[in-house]
């Protein structure tokens, strides 16, 4: 296996000459050591030639663009570094600053607090204006309308004598109506008296205490009808 290999040592090295002379174009090289000899190449061998020469430039067209890619980046990342800076501290505001600012915020403090007091003042004013209003208005006063039946002793009782002192009663918020004569039995005759009285002035309780004090022609007086008006 190995002699063959020695063998044809020659050969490749006079191959080798062969491929340098055709890069440089020159004549063929000698080998050191042995005699001249020109070897020619064959197709497969330039073919091989001619592959490795093409790769050789596609690689040295891929570095080329490499080298400029790193140089561009290199360039942007210099430019970067020297336009930017650090940060400027921010300034701090002078005490003389602060001390206005505080000066024109209790100025408008004060604004408000005079606003509040004017809006208290016109409140109370109308309040009072209103509470002056309602006490001088007329107040409603409650009226009722009442049916007495007023009754005598017997059929001999003077009926004209006893409406007479009836409406000899005079008492404030009391004003007399109308009167008739029912029957109620066995000749015997009632006054039947309407009157208007104020509720808080005049009661039943009052008017029937007032009649009775008749009692010389009265028996009795009863209320015949209460409605409110």
């Amino acid at each position: 296996g190995f002699e063959p290999v020695w063998f044809e040592r020659q050969r490749f090295e006079d191959a080798e000459s062969q491929y340098q002379r055709f890069l440089i174009g020159g004549a063929p090289c000698a080998t050191k050591g042995a005699p001249t000899k020109s070897v020619e190449l064959t197709p497969e061998m330039a073919a091989r030639v001619e592959a490795v020469e093409k790769e050789n430039r596609t690689l040295r067209q891929t570095v080329s663009g490499l080298q400029s890619q790193v140089e561009a980046l290199a360039k942007r990342l210099a430019a970067l570094e020297s336009g930017s800076g650090a940060a400027a501290p921010v300034a701090e505001p002078e005490p003389a600053q602060e001390e206005e600012e505080e000066d024109d915020f209790d100025l408008f403090g004060d604004d408000a607090e005079e606003d509040d007091e004017e809006k208290e003042r016109v409140k109370a004013e109308r309040i009072a204006a209103y509470t002056d209003r309602k006490s001088k208005k007329t107040a409603v006063i409650a009226k009722s309308n009442i049916i007495l039946d007023v009754k005598p002793w017997d059929d001999e009782t003077d009926m004209k004598e006893m409406e007479r002192l009836v409406r000899t009663i005079e008492v404030d918020g009391l004003l007399w109506g109308s009167a008739k004569l029912a029957e109620v039995g066995y000749g015997i005759k009632k006054l039947v008296i309407s009157c208007v009285v104020e509720d808080d002035k005049v009661g039943t309780d009052l008017l029937e205490e007032e009649i009775t004090k008749f009692e010389d022609l009265v028996q009795s007086v009863d209320i015949a009808a209460f409605n409110k008006i």
